[in-house]
């Protein structure tokens, strides 16, 4: 199955349906980035063909497998901007609640841009570590034999057995089957690699997100994402995640920030 079809919302307007497929799962929960992908992709068909910038989950009930409910609101559309809330829920449960903020394609946009930054540096694909779901373990789970996910070799002792001291995880993205990008690709891809704090003295254990907010500055990249996820504080049972996205010619395609509970 795609990544289009397993995000693939039908009705509408105001209220749609999606369901949940197999496998796109973390500790039998669907991964938080495919929900909110299902969401963003239900409020961009009622925006008339504006395009998505900005995206904001509230994660308040695990959702597994099956039929889901999208209900999606309008809070404003302006001459170039426009705001929805999308409510994930099913059987009269709510699940995640997401605001996305979406943009006309043709607007103005200044010709100086300030980029303080830069891509991750990574080996080639093919000298990182792919990950596959493992067949007597709960990790990696089964979400990573739906997408390409590839491991930098020193961020990979979730794998070895031997984690880092320093909470970062860098590693490439990609589609299966060359599906080409789109802006809820993009998000999917925020919540793709294993978490920073894997790579660390905790253990690797269901982390679940309390919030995700992604911001999309590159909708439609091609070919592999240069990923790089890191934390730097983990306290009160929290962690921040924060993510940069980079497409291969070097252009930022998105910054993500997550908040969740530490490993369980």
């Amino acid at each position: 199955m795609s990544f289009a079809e397993a995000s693939a919302v039908s009705g509408g307007p105001g209220r749609w349906k999606a369901d949940l497929p197999q496998g796109w799962d973390i500790f039998e929960v669907t991964n938080g980035g495919l929900l909110m992908a299902i969401a963003t992709r239900a409020m961009e068909a009622e925006t008339a063909g504006r395009e998505l910038i900005s995206a904001t989950g509230s994660y308040v009930n695990p959702a597994g497998k099956g039929s889901i409910d999208v209900e999606v609101l309008k809070l404003k559309s302006g001459r170039s901007l426009s705001t929805l809330r999308a409510t994930l829920s099913r059987d009269g449960k709510d699940l995640v609640y997401v605001t996305g903020v979406f943009a006309e394609p043709e607007r103005p946009r200044p010709e100086q841009d300030l980029i303080e930054g830069g891509p991750p540096d990574l080996p080639a694909p093919d000298d990182c570590l792919r990950a596959v779901p493992s067949e007597t373990a709960p990790l990696p789970p089964p979400f990573t034999g739906k997408v390409d996910v590839r491991i930098h070799p020193d961020d990979a002792g979730l794998f070895t057995g031997e984690p880092g001291e320093d909470a970062v995880m860098r590693g490439w993205f990609r589609l299966l089957d060359g599906e080409a990008f789109d802006a809820h690709a993009v998000v999917l891809a925020t919540d793709a690699l294993p978490p920073a704090i894997f790579n660390s003295q905790y253990p690797a254990g269901w982390t679940p997100t309390v919030d995700l907010t992604v911001q999309v500055r590159n909708p439609s990249p091609r070919g592999w994402l240069a990923c790089m996820f890191t934390t730097r504080f983990a306290t009160d049972g929290m962690l921040e995640e924060d993510g940069e996205l980079w497409d291969e010619s070097g252009r930022l395609v998105a910054l993500s920030r997550q908040l969740a509970l530490v490993p369980r």
